[in-house]
């Protein structure tokens, strides 16, 4: 575990596979090796390895909550759901599940259900900063501004230094039409994190919807340069120079966004409409 907080996935791999070799029923090392491959990027070995931990301890909550993040990270929404359904049956205070399942739901679409999740991961575990963040994202999404706001706060109270945590208040403060709190909310994530290109994306809507285009432009033009895979910036991108007219670049923005995530329903009706 050392060698994996300190970034060294590699040398973490060898160690873990040296446990192993030394102990083949160590379950325990399968999920750690699971772990340090997902963040490598290399999901499906890292569901192998979880899957490998569950066949020598069925009963590892932890485990299976792990193999759902993986799962997710693939695509495989469903099955993620499934997989934090089943560590919560074996550990049912297990708040880090419920969070996890809140976002997979959310994913899908089943925001009520979300909410419900994230609640319940908030009421076993109070100090739990990210399931307040995801809360204050879901409600946003459904409109439920002020309570939005409650649940950003929650987690600012929690953990003050939270990037994120200011980036998605900054959202919500925009939805509001409070775009001088959002602007200040997405100024001090990036002071916190200067390298977070989600809130140079969400800046720049801030400033598409201030009417402040070319300043839009630069800061999403910033979230693609710290992030190159990030479609909704492209996205983001696109539905601006719609709207200043420049429709061969906007289409050209949104075949990227779309290739880089082709499930992403909102590019392809950008795209429908700009064609």
């Amino acid at each position: 575990l050392a060698l994996k907080n300190q970034g060294k996935l590699d040398s973490a791999i060898a160690a873990y596979k040296k446990s192993i070799s030394l102990n083949p029923n160590y379950a325990e090392a399968y999920n750690n090796i699971g772990n340090a491959l997902k963040e490598q990027g290399n999901i499906e070995e890292a569901i192998e390895a979880y899957k490998r931990c569950i066949s020598l301890k069925p009963d590892y909550a932890v485990a299976y909550s792990n193999m759902g993040n993986a799962l997710k990270a693939d695509g495989n929404i469903e099955a993620a759901i499934h997989a934090y359904k089943k560590s919560i049956s074996l550990k049912p205070d297990y708040a880090f599940a419920y969070s996890n399942m809140g976002n997979s739901l959310k994913d899908q679409g089943k925001l009520d259900e979300a909410i419900k999740a994230y609640n319940h991961a908030v009421s076993l575990k109070p100090d739990y900063v990210e399931a307040y963040s995801n809360l204050g994202v879901v409600l946003t999404e459904q409109g439920k501004l002020d309570e939005a706001i409650k649940a950003h706060i929650k987690s600012l109270s929690l953990k003050p230094d939270n990037a994120d945590a200011y980036n998605n208040i900054g959202n919500t403060l925009n939805d509001q039409g409070k775009f001088n709190d959002a602007m200040k909310a997405f100024n001090k994530a990036l002071s916190l994190k200067p390298n977070l290109a989600e809130a140079y994306s969400n800046m720049g809507n801030a400033l598409k919807d201030q009417g402040k285009f070319n300043d839009a432009i630069k800061a999403f033009n910033k979230a693609l340069s710290l992030k190159p895979d990030y479609a909704e910036a492209y996205n983001n991108l696109g539905a601006l120079i719609t709207k200043q007219g420049k429709i061969d670049d906007a289409i050209e923005a949104y075949k990227k966004s779309i290739s880089l995530k082709p499930d992403y329903a909102k590019a392809h009706q950008n795209l429908s409409y700009a064609l």
